[in-house]
């Protein structure tokens, strides 16, 4: 049902009992460099790389922090620098029933931090000369031919789109498509009736309810967030001949050595799966089995609790690329960091360095508003294009979140990447992005990027 779609959809990034760390993060002074612990990346300590353990002990205390005032059950986070994990730390519980302390190797849904994943995929196949970002869509998927855009006051009329959907619109949020959830559309009311991202279908389903629904608007004209990610999965198919979850296993999963990361949790690894939690009405935190206490809609569409506790433990049959994944820490870490590193990781490429920097322009319309203050948006990337008006650090930065909270950045200017886990639905969350930035970057010591002389 289109409900169940609520819970495996990107939701704008919003974050139980007194609970302590349940391990020391890594990257102090004391550790020895270059082992290999869970993170997925050799480790250094953090004054090796540039950094101060002492002052990267403030986000370790942030987080114990908010597992203490119960706002969150439990937290992951990793900091990597120069190639070297400066920094690993679980916190809280995995698990608050069961008792299952939080694990550095924890599997998370991590939502619509699927989509960098699927337009990697896609452009690994632009790498092959497959399709030009500038190529219609309808030349892959010709249902997607003649597509009609809503107009009219209440969006209730149909005009003819002022021309075909493009690739590139298709991975900056910029074709016309919509989700069904975060705006109030005649459109957008289709897409909850005709159940667009029906987890009981499949994505060829999927394409054929979008292709009898009109765009919310005109191409090219607004980034609008949508189910575009999931479109490029089927893209991926389509041009690979493979099935998206096989493609991604063959191509990226194994050679990146992300031996955690799929569309289910297998049997074996199901015990590792982190809860999802939602707030109560007295501001705690409540578990699957008692969302009925406070009931949570997302754009009016109610989680479904039973949903939440099965949706991972089976094999799909839509694959979602735009928000179907589940990971760890550490495999996404090995992602972001091949990324930094201009497509490499470990002696594997994965993509070319002209490619990844491509990814990580902003490739909005020059009169295309920008997503927020000072951020634009690559290929499935938002990217910082104004440091100060997006009160953040370095120009370039380019990130994206998960719908139960979990967030990553990567820093090509202070060669950095961050991953932050959590499971937690709710407006009462708390912004984990903003504050984990302040913190690492007040513990770089030797910034790379050129800072101005200061006066005598």
């Amino acid at each position: 049902m289109f409900r169940n779609r609520a819970i495996g959809l990107a939701l704008s990034a919003l974050i139980i009992a007194s609970l302590t760390a349940c391990s020391t993060p890594v990257g102090s002074s004391t550790e020895a460099a270059n082992t290999k612990p869970a993170a997925g990346l050799p480790s250094a300590s953090a004054e090796d790389v540039g950094m101060s353990g002492e002052r990267l002990g403030r986000l370790a205390g942030a987080m114990e922090q908010l597992v203490d005032d119960r706002r969150l059950a439990g937290i992951t986070t990793a900091v990597a620098r120069h190639g070297k994990l400066a920094f690993f730390g679980t916190f809280g519980q995995r698990d608050v029933e069961a008792g299952a302390p939080m694990t550095a190797d924890a599997i998370f849904r991590i939502y619509s931090m699927s989509k960098p994943i699927t337009g990697v995929a896609l452009m690994m196949l632009y790498e092959e000369g497959k399709f030009r970002l500038s190529d219609p869509v309808a030349k892959y998927i010709p249902e997607f031919a003649n597509l009609q855009v809503a107009a009219g006051p209440k969006g209730r009329q149909v005009e003819k789109a002022r021309h075909p959907i493009t690739i590139r619109e298709l991975m900056t949020h910029t074709a016309g498509f919509t989700y069904g959830l975060y705006s109030d559309s005649a459109v957008d009311t289709m897409y909850v009736e005709k159940k667009v991202l029906d987890f009981h279908g499949t994505l060829r389903d999927m394409i054929a309810r979008l292709a009898g629904i009109p765009l919310r608007q005109q191409p090219g004209t607004i980034w609008h967030y949508s189910v575009a990610a999931d479109v490029q999965g089927y893209l991926v198919e389509v041009l690979s001949g493979q099935k998206l979850d096989a493609f991604l296993q063959k191509r990226l999963f194994e050679p990146l050595g992300m031996v955690d990361t799929g569309f289910y949790v297998p049997k074996q690894k199901v015990n590792r799966l982190a809860q999802l939690y939602i707030y109560g009405k007295d501001g705690g935190l409540l578990p699957p089995s008692r969302f009925d206490e406070n009931p949570m809609h997302i754009g009016g569409v109610l989680i479904d609790s039973d949903e939440v506790v099965t949706r991972y433990l089976t094999p799909p049959t839509l694959l979602s690329g735009g928000g179907g994944l589940v990971s760890t820490a550490a495999d996404y870490l090995r992602f972001a960091q091949m990324l930094l590193n201009g497509g490499e990781l470990d002696g594997v490429r994965i993509l070319s360095p002209l490619t990844v920097d491509l990814m990580r322009r902003n490739q909005l319309p020059r009169d295309v508003k920008e997503i927020s203050p000072g951020i634009g948006f690559g290929l499935d990337f938002a990217v910082v294009d104004d440091p100060v008006a997006a009160d953040g650090i370095s120009q370039g930065e380019y990130f994206w979140s998960g719908g139960a909270g979990t967030w990553f950045w990567i820093d090509p200017v202070e060669n950095l990447v961050f991953v932050g886990m959590i499971q937690q639905f709710g407006a009462e969350r708390p912004d984990m992005r903003s504050l984990s930035r302040r913190l690492t970057y007040q513990a770089i010591l030797k910034p790379a990027g050129r800072l101005p002389a200061t006066s005598q």
